[in-house]
C-alpha cells in the first residue's frame, strides 16, 4: 500500500514538473523573423474588431506587443509612441499595440498613456503565439508583478497561466510580410520611433 502511495506521489510530482516545463522562458522565445509572412488574425479592441488583412489594405502596420497597464516601461514606451504618432502616420503606417489583458485593462492603458491608436486584446495568447513571442516569467518575478505592480495576471488574462509577450515591435508591409522588427527578451529595451519611421516601407 505504501509503495502504491509513493508511486502515485511520484507520478503526480512528475506531471507537475512536466507542466511547469511546458512554459518557455523569455530567452527561449525567438519571434518570427524579417521576411516571414504573417497569417491574418482578428482581435477585439476598444473600438471593435481589428483584422490585419483589412488594415493592410490601408498601408503598412506597426504592431507593438506590450505586457500590460501595470508595466511602467510599457506605459512610457506607449506614451512615447503616442507623442510621435504623427511621424508614423505621415510615413504611411498604422500603429497597433497588443497585450493579453482583457478590454477593461486596455481602458486603463489608454488612460495612462493617452494612446489614440488601436489597443487590442490578445485573447488566449493567439497572436503572441502567431508571432512566437510568448513566455512565462519565473515564480519570483510573477509574484513581484502581482504584489508590487498589481498586475493581477491570473485574472487580467483569458487564463491563469500568467504568460506574457516579449515586448517586441514588428513592421508588416501591405503583402503581410515582416520587413523590420525590434525583438529583445530584455523588457527594458524597446523600439525607437526614429527606427520605426526609417523602416516603414515607402508606398
Amino acid at each position: 500500500m505504501k509503495k502504491i502511495i509513493v508511486l502515485n506521489l511520484c507520478l503526480m510530482m512528475g506531471l507537475f514538473a512536466h507542466s511547469q516545463n511546458d512554459y518557455r522562458k523569455a530567452n527561449e522565445a525567438e519571434g518570427i523573423k524579417v521576411g516571414e509572412t504573417v497569417e491574418n488574425f482578428k482581435a477585439q479592441g476598444l473600438e471593435g474588431t481589428f483584422e490585419l488583412k483589412k488594415a493592410l489594405n490601408n498601408g503598412p502596420v506597426v504592431l507593438v506587443f506590450y505586457r500590460g497597464h501595470w508595466c511602467p516601461v510599457c506605459n512610457q514606451h506607449l506614451s512615447e509612441l503616442e507623442k510621435d504618432l504623427k511621424k508614423i502616420q505621415d510615413a504611411g503606417a498604422q500603429l497597433i499595440a497588443i497585450s493579453p489583458e482583457k478590454p477593461e485593462k486596455l481602458q486603463l492603458t489608454q488612460e495612462k498613456t493617452k494612446a489614440s491608436y488601436t489597443l487590442l486584446y490578445d485573447k488566449d495568447y493567439k497572436i503572441a503565439d502567431l508571432f512566437d513571442v510568448k513566455f512565462r516569467p519565473n515564480a519570483v518575478t510573477r509574484t513581484t508583478y502581482n504584489t508590487v505592480l498589481n498586475a493581477d495576471l491570473k485574472n487580467a488574462h483569458s487564463d491563469d497561466s500568467q504568460q506574457l509577450p516579449i515586448p517586441a515591435t514588428y513592421i508588416i508591409d501591405t503583402n503581410g510580410k515582416v520587413v523590420w522588427r525590434q525583438f529583445d527578451p530584455d523588457y527594458k529595451n524597446r523600439s525607437k520611433v526614429e527606427d520605426i519611421v526609417n523602416n516603414i516601407p515607402k508606398s
